[in-house]
């Protein structure tokens, strides 16, 4: 799922080399935290978050084809001041 998740995402930005997906086991699911460039964060948000839940939407069908249980969360690293 992971490397369906980065061909996605990878696929609707601007910068496809800053893209990263961890994953992160919580309570018996795997959320993927999916790290980018910040000016590329509304493009995978989309207008009233219509292509993150897209994107959530297949994962989920994915998942739940293979019998796991996954998401995906959007992180926002603050810079350093």
């Amino acid at each position: 799922m992971q490397e369906f998740l980065e061909y996605v995402v990878k696929g609707l930005v601007q910068h496809p080399d800053a893209v990263s997906v961890t994953p992160v086991e919580r309570g018996g699911a795997t959320v993927y935290e999916l790290r980018l460039e910040p000016s590329d964060v509304g493009k995978i948000i989309g207008r009233q978050g219509v292509t993150i839940n897209a994107i959530r939407s297949l994962l989920l069908a994915g998942s739940a084809k293979k019998g796991i249980r996954c998401s995906v969360e959007i992180v926002e690293d603050q810079p350093a001041r």
